[in-house]
């Protein structure tokens, strides 16, 4: 890690890091300001609710380590202005206008004269640092550990990581997940998350607003079976740990087409921002993936190996602090809000009038119905919503349809 990051500060221009509050960018800001005569300038986001607000944990990290912070304040109406945007320069569909945050701070990183930057991605890919897989340990590895035990790790994982534990489903009995069990042996969670929030959402209560033809052509698709058609399992897969395996099928899934794509490379090159990734760096990457599993999660503590190696680098508070996803707040629709004006303006319009997908009709039945809806209803209608209108951004910049 330490000449993956040497190696990354080379260049004709200043070199900043994007900082979170989280371990892996503090690790490489923390590793990269040895290799500098001078405080390396860090660029942090800064959201207006906690706990998705993480600039008090970037402060103490840049204190620890000499460098300079620069904080950007993110509102709403920040997001919302700027999510069509997002959407464009990633060029996919996207149901948080979190998206929205990556490109303004690349913009305003931009706007101090700053070209290049370190980032920490990459790092919970190779480490399991998400919490689907560390449930995935609890669940598939349990050296020896008794179902009390498990069941307890389990609890302690959602009481620790607050945002992510709406992520979390166990319960995979009522979902359609069952050729993914045949071919793999056991369920990632991360999968499970998918198929969970699909039927949270009632996904067939959803095809009252597709059109007839997509609604059909959906329905007769098994979306997780064409997903593993179209990898190698039996060669790369098959006989390895069920954490690597689900790692693996996030690598080559959410990490270049998500991560990497939307949150990295499209916001970033919309503002000639350069962003360098040490931990995708192929000498960590190659040694980390043969490490054993418990190297990775051990007990209650995600990256434990990183952690470990880093510890010189990172705050007591750092050191101890649980993973957290990079996030915007979840906005409730409420009336003369960005957001919702947003939804109602986008949804009514002329652009989702020629979408082959939804059936405008029914949106618009739906989003007459936000006023009587209580707050945690129209928050879990917003990423609905808010994908409709990244499609309807995409025909809007793209002309995808006819």
């Amino acid at each position: 890690m330490d000449e993956a990051i040497r190696l990354r500060l080379q260049a004709d221009v200043p070199v900043g890091c994007y900082l979170s509050g989280g371990l892996d960018s503090s690790t490489v800001l923390g590793m990269a300001a040895r290799h500098t005569s001078h405080p390396i300038q860090a660029f942090t986001i800064a959201f207006d609710q906690p706990p998705y607000d993480e600039q008090a944990f970037a402060r103490e990290t840049v204190e620890h380590v000499g460098a300079n912070l620069h904080i950007l304040p993110v509102s709403q109406s920040d997001l919302v202005s700027n999510f069509a945007d997002a959407v464009y320069y990633g060029e996919r569909l996207s149901n948080t206008i979190s998206t929205a945050g990556k490109y303004l701070l690349s913009k305003a990183t931009r706007d101090m004269g700053y070209k290049v930057v370190l980032t920490g991605e990459g790092s919970d890919e190779i480490f399991g640092g998400y919490v689907a897989m560390h449930e995935d340990m609890l669940l598939y590895n349990r050296e020896g550990q008794d179902e009390q035990t498990v069941q307890q790790l389990l609890a302690e994982l959602q009481l620790n990581n607050p945002v992510s534990a709406l992520l979390l489903e166990t319960d995979a009995s009522k979902m359609p997940l069952k050729g993914v069990q045949r071919t793999l042996g056991f369920v990632p969670t991360w999968l499970k998350n998918i198929s969970a929030g699909l039927m949270k959402a009632g996904i067939k209560k959803l095809y009252p607003f597709y059109t007839p033809a997509f609604a059909a052509f959906v329905a007769e698709r098994d979306a997780f079976r064409i997903f593993l058609n179209r990898l190698d399992v039996q060669g790369q897969l098959t006989g390895r740990e069920p954490v690597n395996q689900s790692l693996s099928l996030w690598s080559k899934t959410v990490l270049p087409n998500y991560v990497l794509r939307m949150l990295g490379d499209g916001v970033e090159m919309a503002h000639s921002i350069e962003g360098r990734l040490p931990f995708l760096d192929h000498h960590v990457v190659e040694l980390v993936r043969d490490f054993p599993v418990s190297l990775k999660i051990r007990g209650a503590t995600e990256k434990y190996v990183l952690r470990e190696a880093a510890r010189p680098f990172l705050t007591d508070t750092m050191y101890y602090r649980k993973k957290h996803s990079y996030s915007s707040p979840p906005y409730a629709l409420q009336s003369n809000q960005p957001l919702q004006e947003l939804l109602q303006d986008t949804l009514r319009g002329e652009v989702m009038k020629s979408l082959p997908f939804y059936d405008q009709k029914a949106v618009i039945a739906l989003l007459d119905q936000l006023p009587e809806m209580d707050d945690s209803k129209r928050t879990q209608v917003t990423f609905t919503l808010t994908g409709m209108v990244s499609a309807c951004i995409l025909q809007e910049r793209f002309k995808l349809t006819g």
